[in-house]
């Protein structure tokens, strides 16, 4: 029989997995930003994280982003363990899954209950929570998954803790400069006792007895540990209202304290201002950048209308040319069943006599071309014989032979024609 714990973590796992089941596969205005052909691995990563760390739980919720859209998405509610001094602590976490997971890292913060304090200046975690761990930035999909970064997780804050437990009776307020120093232990869940640093004041310097506070002060705080003060014969100045100076650390606290956060404030604004004047540049640099590859797209926009143009041109020229040929097909072809189609050789019809006789010769040399063509593959194929071959050969040579002289003088008589025609155009003769 399984006990209670198995018990609980196998419902525990059914309960998830009835839900992810339903969120995963509702449509419409209510579906999951994720894409279909993820939500397979969606529901995979947090099933296997919450049965590996049950201290987790798979909701649903909706994340506002820095540009204000706000986005209904699943994401991680619970502890991840560590272990800090060979002692388990919990620490509580918060893990969206963004529209683009699993290719895309889920965003992680670490939720301090009202009893914890994130630790200043942690490596791998900001004064908001949000957690940059180094598995975070190289997350590549499918490689990467929940269950692994919460196991990285574990060991990060298992060697540098991210949440301390918040004092409840040491002063909110840390004590004024050269006093001993008020830390607290880096636990996570519980209350911890306050570390005093006992450590001597520095050389040259010179301790008055504790100071004790009025009889109508806040319950609640401890005695503040003694005050050094320096060791020179020198008075100190008087207050504003002319009189003695006073040793009192609440002021000498108050006065270190707005210091202290001004020049913080100071320091966080520059360093904003250089961050500001940095995107500032990026995104002048972007809008030169797109300003030039608009300019670019338009004139190749008015390049493919111009060729566009030339084209509708070109076209309207083709189909003017075709309806001609159509009109002449039908004009001057026949079909089957009708009457004879006329004389081809009347289709053409020379300007001259000497066109005529260049055109008869050509198509005589042409013929007689493709007559010994034939001849040739009868002679290879052994159906005419040797004999025969070479005596037809032999006439339809010569004829070939007169009918291109016959042509080449034609031609060199249509030159001859030709240049005396324009001899009265070349002596300036035409006015």
């Amino acid at each position: 029989m399984p006990s209670p714990s198995v018990a609980s973590q196998a419902s525990s796992q059914q309960a998830a997995t009835q839900f992810l089941n339903s969120v995963l596969s509702q449509r419409g205005p209510n579906a999951l930003p994720y894409a279909e052909d993820v939500k397979w691995s969606i529901r995979q990563h947090l099933l296997a994280v919450v049965q590996d760390y049950p201290g987790l739980t798979a909701k649903t919720g909706t994340f506002t982003h820095n540009d204000g859209r706000a986005s209904h998405l699943l994401k991680l509610e619970g502890t991840v363990p560590m272990f800090y001094q060979n002692v388990k602590y919990n620490i509580p976490i918060t893990a969206w899954l963004l529209e683009g997971y699993p290719r895309q890292c889920p965003l992680v913060y670490v939720t301090p209950t009202r009893d914890m304090i994130i630790k200043p200046r942690h490596q791998f975690v900001d004064a908001s929570g949000m957690v940059a761990a180094p598995y975070l930035r190289e997350w590549v999909f499918p490689r990467s998954n929940l269950v692994d970064l919460c196991g990285t997780l574990s060991v990060l804050f298992g060697s540098d803790p991210p949440l301390y437990t918040r004092p409840s009776h040491v002063p909110a307020r840390p004590p004024p400069p050269q006093q001993g120093f008020v830390g607290v232990n880096p636990i996570l869940s519980g209350n911890s006792s306050p570390v005093i640093d006992t450590r001597p004041p520095p050389s040259g310097l010179v301790t008055r007895p504790p100071y004790s506070p009025p009889s109508g002060g806040r319950s609640g705080y401890a005695s503040p540990p003694p005050q050094a003060t320096p060791m020179s014969g020198t008075a100190r100045p008087p207050t504003q209202g002319g009189g003695q100076w006073t040793d009192n650390p609440e002021e000498v606290f108050k006065r270190n304290a707005v210091k202290s956060l001004t020049e913080r404030l100071q320091k966080d604004l520059a360093s904003h201002n250089r961050e500001v004047t940095g995107e500032i540049e990026g995104l002048f640099s972007t809008q030169a950048l797109l300003e030039q590859r608009g300019a670019t797209i338009e004139g190749g926009v008015r390049e493919l209308g111009e060729e566009k143009e030339a084209l509708e041109q070109a076209l309207q020229v083709i189909l003017t040319n075709s309806d001609v040929i159509e009109t002449w097909l039908k004009v001057n072809d026949r079909g089957a069943g009708e009457e004879p189609a006329d004389d081809i050789d009347a289709a053409f019809e020379p300007v001259d006599r000497f066109s005529r006789q260049l055109l008869e010769s050509s198509a005589e040399d042409l013929a007689i071309e493709d007559l010994m063509y034939a001849l040739d593959k009868a002679a290879q194929d052994g159906s005419l014989g040797a004999e025969v071959y070479l005596k037809t050969t032999r006439n339809l040579s010569r004829e070939q032979f007169f009918h291109r002289a016959t042509c080449i003088k034609v031609r060199a008589m249509q030159q001859q024609a030709q240049a005396q025609a324009a001899a009265p155009y070349a002596r300036g003769g035409y006015r």
